[in-house]
């Protein structure tokens, strides 16, 4: 099996269902744009897990955002996965950064998960960042938002991320709420058991049998992920049309070149004098995804 995979599992007779997430290159890639202590590398590889496993519950075509803001060591962690489950991510940190545990990173922090559709409108929701790590932050959001019950698992040891998800369905399989609110129970006890190592290092397939052995269990066709970021000569020019051409103008003034970094993967985008005068001709196509902070 690939080592960047997701993989979709239901219940044959209860109205639940899962995904796992297990992440190795795509995590990798992400970690070499930038030096991050093992703390802060870790809870990427958290947010990376979960953001993916967000994508998974929600049918549309965009991209998916988990972002983080705090006034801690942390004051920025995003994640991005698209429907066809490209990643990237980046964190800002302060020289602090060095706490083992989410509320300690990301003090008084609030975490925004958005949804950007291809078609239709921008949607977000907002979960204050408190104690018990992202998998509980996470579970709140969907029992307030969604009212659906479900759990969050979510590893990471700066080599492998990985994640597992359990969710309630609405009744189709089970009328009875008796029967619902038992299956719920037992499955997610025997969730419950599974370990950092097992989520990290045995693959979807063999989990599932050791989790729910008992159980008829169906799963699908996993789907790889990569990571790319989605950077381009085109976004980063369309950033310098915001600031305007007189200002543009005073930096080359200054110097041959502007320079455009993206902050996710590090990539210089480098413009001159006659590539400015093209951006700002009136048949340059606008952009409006470009944004002056992060590409």
């Amino acid at each position: 099996m690939a080592a960047d995979y997701c993989q979709r599992f239901i219940f044959e007779h209860f109205d639940i269902r899962g995904e796992i997430v297990q992440l190795e290159q795509s995590y990798a890639e992400l970690l070499s744009k930038h030096h991050y202590p093992t703390p802060v590398a870790n809870l990427l590889g958290e947010f990376l897990s979960a953001c993916v496993l967000l994508s998974l519950s929600i049918k549309y075509q965009g991209k998916l955002s988990l972002q983080a803001r705090s006034n801690g060591p942390v004051p920025l962690i995003t994640v991005d996965c698209t429907s066809d489950l490209q990643v990237r991510g980046l964190a800002q940190l302060t020289e602090q950064a060095v706490g083992p545990a989410l509320d300690q990173l990301l003090v008084d922090g609030i975490l925004a998960i958005t949804i950007e559709p291809t078609r239709g409108e921008r949607y977000q929701g907002l979960v204050p960042l408190a104690e018990g790590g992202l998998s509980a932050c996470l579970e709140h959001y969907f029992h307030q938002s969604e009212q659906l019950e479900t759990r969050f698992y979510l590893a990471s040891d700066g080599r492998r991320a990985a994640g597992f998800m359990l969710q309630q369905l609405p009744g189709q399989l089970q009328v009875s709420e008796w029967a619902r609110v038992q299956a719920w129970e037992h499955l997610s006890a025997l969730a419950q058991t599974v370990e950092l190592e097992e989520l990290l290092h045995v693959e979807s397939e063999q989990l599932l049998y050791r989790l729910f052995h008992q159980e008829q269990v169906r799963t699908f066709e996993p789907r790889p992920v990569d990571y790319r970021c989605t950077c381009s000569w085109e976004r980063s020019a369309n950033t310098l049309v915001t600031l305007g051409r007189e200002e543009i103008s005073e930096i080359l003034d200054e110097r041959e070149e502007v320079e455009m970094t993206c902050e996710f993967c590090n990539q210089v985008y480098r413009f001159d004098r006659p590539s400015i005068e093209r951006i700002f001709g009136d048949d340059f196509p606008s952009d409006a995804s470009g944004s002056p902070a992060l590409h």
